[in-house]
């Protein structure tokens, strides 16, 4: 058992980080579906991907982008993604590896 403090001071957040953050990206990962403030009218969902446990979102942009780049290369097997811009201002690039 530990202390208030002791625990505040080990605290660390969960947070769900970006495919961006990855140098590379298998196409053959899994995807899965993760819902936040479920049951309000505030709920929403994103897709996100889970390596070494750590989960990644992975942007609705970036999978229509990755279709379109399968469509014209089906062999691909890794792909790497560059995020620019913030909030709803971001914009992502899937770059074929």
């Amino acid at each position: 058992m530990s202390s208030i403090k002791e625990a505040a001071e080990q605290f660390e957040p969960t947070t769900t980080k970006n495919i961006s953050e990855l140098e590379s990206v298998s196409v053959d990962l899994e995807l899965y579906e993760k819902t936040f403030k479920q049951g309000t009218p505030d709920e929403f969902t994103i897709k996100v991907t889970r390596i070494d446990d750590v989960e990644y979102r992975v942007p609705i942009t970036v999978l229509a982008d990755l279709k379109a780049i399968l469509e014209k290369k089906p062999g691909l097997k890794e792909f790497a993604v560059s995020k620019s811009g913030q909030g709803m201002n971001t914009s992502y690039t899937v770059i074929p590896l």
